[in-house]
C-alpha cells in the first residue's frame, strides 16, 4: 500500500509511520507541487484537511483519505468529490479536550482571572474559593469528544447533560435532548459546552435569543466550530449581563481579524484553536490500525457520512 502525507509536519508523521508501519511506502513532501505530483501514485492519503481538499481540487482521486483532524469541514466544500472513503481523527482527543475543559472551569470557578487583577492593584483578594462539585453541565455534541469530557467531568462531582441530533440515551449523561430543547437545557445548567461539528444544521444556534435563556452566571465554553455563534450576539449578551462569561477556542474567520469585537469584548477570553492540538503518535497509531481494516475490506474507525457531514 502506497500512502501519501499531505501534512505540515510531515516529516514527524513519515518518521513515525515507517516506524509503525515498515511495509507501507510512504511519499510526502513539504513542497505543494511535489506533492501533486505524487498523489495520483498514492491510494491512500494521510493528512490536514486544507492541505487534502487542495489535492482535489487538482483532480486527484484516492480510494481513502485519512484526515488528522476531528473537524473535515475543508473536504465537504462545494465541487469537491465525494467518491471515496473518508475518514475522521476519533479517539484521540478526547482527554486533551477535557483537560481544556477543566483549565477554564476550574479558573472560572477560582476566578483566577480576577485574582490577578488583584495582584496587579496590590490588593489582598480573600474570597473563598468555589467547586464544581454539584454544578450542572451541559455538552452540546456528545459525540465521540463530547462522551469523553464527559467521563472525565463526571468525578468532580458535576451532573452532565447532553444535546446531540436526537435524543437518547447515553451514559453518564441524565440525559441527552435533541438540539430543538437546547433554550430548555441552557436555562437550567452552570456551563455549557459547545463541541458541534460544522453542518448546516449547526450555523448560528447560538444567537441572542438562546443567549437570553443563559443563567446570569453561567460560562459559555466554544470549542465546536466558530459558525454555530452569532459573534455579535454574544458580544451584546456578555454586555447585558445575560452569561458570565465565555472562553472563544474557534472562530469564524481564523486567525481573528485585528477589528473584531472579541478581543476586546467583556469577559470573553480567546484561547487560539488551541484546545485540543492533534498528536502525531496517536494519529498514527489510529491511521495503522485503520489500514489493517481498510485492507481487509472492513469498517474503519471514525468513517464519514457524506450526508451528514460528520
Amino acid at each position: 500500500m502506497r500512502v501519501l502525507i499531505a501534512e505540515q509536519d510531515h516529516a514527524t508523521y513519515a518518521r513515525l509511520l515507517r516506524e509503525a508501519a515498515p511495509e507501507l511506502e510512504v511519499l510526502t513532501s513539504g513542497d505543494s507541487a511535489e506533492l501533486a505530483s505524487q498523489a495520483p501514485r498514492c491510494e491512500v492519503w494521510l493528512g490536514q484537511p486544507d492541505l487534502l481538499a487542495s489535492l482535489l481540487r487538482q483532480g486527484h482521486k484516492p480510494e481513502w483519505v485519512q484526515s488528522t483532524w476531528a473537524g473535515i469541514t475543508p473536504l465537504l466544500a462545494e465541487g469537491l468529490p465525494r467518491d471515496y472513503r473518508l475518514t475522521r481523527a476519533v479517539g484521540i482527543f478526547g482527554q486533551v479536550m477535557a483537560e481544556y475543559m477543566l483549565t477554564y472551569m476550574l479558573g472560572h470557578e477560582r476566578e483566577v482571572l480576577s485574582r490577578l487583577v488583584s495582584q496587579v492593584e496590590r490588593r489582598w483578594d480573600d474570597r473563598p474559593g468555589r467547586s464544581l462539585e454539584g454544578r450542572k453541565v451541559l455538552i452540546v455534541g456528545t459525540g465521540d469528544i463530547g462522551q469523553r469530557v464527559a467521563e472525565f467531568l463526571v468525578p468532580f462531582g458535576v451532573t452532565v447533560y447532553g444535546v446531540a441530533s436526537s435524543a437518547r440515551e447515553q451514559a453518564p449523561f441524565v440525559e441527552v435532548a435533541g438540539l430543538a430543547e437546547l433554550p430548555r437545557l441552557v436555562a437550567q445548567v452552570d456551563y455549557v459546552i459547545n463541541l458541534l461539528p460544522d453542518t448546516p444544521a449547526t450555523h448560528d444556534l447560538y444567537d441572542a435569543a438562546l443567549f437570553k435563556c443563559f443563567r446570569p452566571s453561567a460560562l459559555f465554553i466554544n470549542a465546536g466550530r466558530g459558525v454555530a455563534v452569532v459573534d455579535a450576539d454574544l458580544v451584546e449578551a456578555l454586555k447585558e449581563g445575560h452569561l458570565a462569561g465565555a472562553v472563544i477556542d474557534v472562530c469564524r474567520q481564523e486567525p481573528l481579524p485585528q477589528r473584531h469585537p472579541f478581543w476586546t469584548a467583556w469577559g470573553l477570553l480567546l484561547t487560539g484553536h488551541s484546545s485540543a492540538p492533534t498528536s502525531p503518535a496517536a494519529m498514527v497509531r489510529l491511521f495503522v490500525e485503520n489500514t489493517g481494516a481498510y485492507a481487509a475490506g472492513q469498517g474503519l474507525r471514525g468513517e464519514v457520512d457524506f450526508a451528514r457531514g460528520y
